[in-house]
C-alpha cells in the first residue's frame, strides 16, 4: 500500500499542530505551509516538509501544494476577536480559502478537508446545535463568525462546482501546543488571576480528538458534508475550576462574573485597544462568545467518522501539563 500524501496549511498552529502529530503517528507523507519569517520548529519536529507560502497569495500556493497529493487540510485561519483586524482577518479567512480552493483543484489533490467553527451556526443565536441546525452565521455582529461563515461557503459551492471536499465545525478546542486560545484562559486560572470565571457555557472539545477526526473526515466522510466536533459540555466556571485544581491552588474559584458586567468590560477593553492600539484580550466580541450558552451535538461524527470526544479534565490536563513541560505558565 502506498503512503497517503498531505498538504496542510496552519501546521504551525495550535491545531495545526495536533493535526500534524497525528498524521505523523499514522505514517502520512506531509508537505506543510509556513507563511515568511514563521517559525518552522514544529514542522521539523515532526518531519514534514516545510514548503514557503502565504494563503493571501495564490501563486504561493501553486507553488507549494504537491501535484496529485491526496488530501489537503486547510486549517490555516484568523481567529481574531478585535475589529481592528477585521480587513486582515478577511482576506486570510475568506480570500485566503478561496486562493486554496482553486489551488487544490489546479493541483489536482484528491480531497480538501476545511477547518471550520461552530460559529457559522451563530451559537450566540440558537442553544442547540446539529447539522441541520440553520446556519446563522451570516447574520452574526461578530466579524470572526462572518468570515468564517463565507469561507464555508466557498467550500460548499466548490463542492457543487464538482470539488471533492469535507468540512469540520469544532467547538471550543483545548489542549496541548495551545498558549493563545483558550490556553490563555486556563494559565490565567492555574495562576490564581481568575478569581470569577466567564458567565457562559459550551461544547468543549479535545484537541487530539478533533485532530483524528479531521484524518476520519479525509478517509470516511462524505462529500460536502459536515462534522460537529463537540465533547465536554461545560460551563467556563468548570474549565477554571479544573485549571485551577490542576495546580493546587488554594482558592478553586466557585462564581461567575454576571454577563451584563463581562459584556462592559469588553466594551470597556475596545476602548481601552482603540488607545493604545494593542489587542486588549477582552472585546465585546470575545465577551459575547464567552457569555453564550449554547452545546455541540455530535451524533453524526461520532457515527461517521468514529469520534471519541474527551471529558473536560483530559483535556485541560493536556493543555495544562504541556505548559508545564514548556514553561509556558
Amino acid at each position: 500500500m502506498s503512503q497517503s500524501t498531505a498538504f496542510i496549511t496552519g501546521a504551525t498552529g495550535f491545531v495545526g499542530q495536533n493535526l500534524l502529530e497525528q498524521l505523523t503517528l499514522q505514517g502520512w507523507q506531509v508537505t506543510a505551509l509556513h507563511r515568511p519569517g514563521a517559525d518552522p520548529e514544529p514542522l521539523d519536529r515532526f518531519h514534514a516538509t516545510p514548503v514557503e507560502g502565504d494563503v493571501r497569495d495564490p501563486d504561493s500556493l501553486h507553488r507549494a501544494i504537491p501535484q496529485g497529493v491526496d488530501v489537503v487540510f486547510h486549517v490555516a485561519g484568523n481567529t481574531s476577536v478585535w475589529s481592528r483586524r477585521d480587513a486582515q482577518q478577511w482576506r486570510v479567512n475568506v480570500e485566503g480559502t478561496q486562493n486554496l480552493l482553486a489551488a487544490a483543484r489546479a493541483r489536482g489533490a484528491g480531497r480538501v478537508v476545511h477547518t471550520s467553527t461552530w460559529n457559522v451556526y451563530a451559537p450566540e443565536l440558537q442553544a442547540r446545535i446539529t447539522e441541520d441546525s440553520p446556519k446563522l452565521g451570516a447574520e452574526s455582529w461578530i466579524h470572526y463568525t462572518r468570515s468564517k461563515y463565507a469561507a464555508e461557503k466557498a467550500v460548499h459551492d466548490a463542492v457543487a462546482a464538482g470539488l471533492d471536499a469535507v468540512v469540520v465545525n469544532p467547538g471550543h478546542v483545548i489542549g496541548r501546543y495551545d498558549a493563545r486560545a483558550w490556553g490563555r484562559l486556563i494559565r490565567a486560572a492555574a495562576r490564581g488571576l481568575v478569581p470569577l470565571a466567564p458567565p457562559g457555557e459550551g461544547s468543549f472539545a479535545h484537541a487530539e480528538a478533533v485532530a483524528r477526526a479531521h484524518i476520519a473526515a479525509a478517509e470516511h466522510g462524505r462529500t460536502g458534508a459536515n462534522y460537529l466536533l463537540g465533547g465536554a459540555d461545560a460551563s467556563f466556571l468548570d474549565l477554571v475550576r479544573e485549571a485551577a485544581t490542576l495546580a493546587h491552588l488554594r482558592y478553586v474559584p466557585g462564581h461567575t462574573v454576571p454577563a451584563p458586567l463581562f459584556r462592559l468590560a469588553g466594551r470597556v477593553g475596545a476602548l481601552m485597544g482603540a488607545v493604545t492600539r494593542r489587542d486588549p484580550g477582552l472585546t465585546p466580541e470575545a465577551a459575547a462568545i464567552t457569555c453564550t450558552r449554547a452545546h455541540i451535538v455530535s451524533d453524526r461524527a461520532e457515527r461517521e467518522l468514529g469520534y471519541e470526544p474527551a471529558d473536560l479534565h483530559t483535556m485541560v490536563a493536556d493543555c495544562y501539563w504541556w505548559m508545564r513541560r514548556h514553561n509556558a505558565l
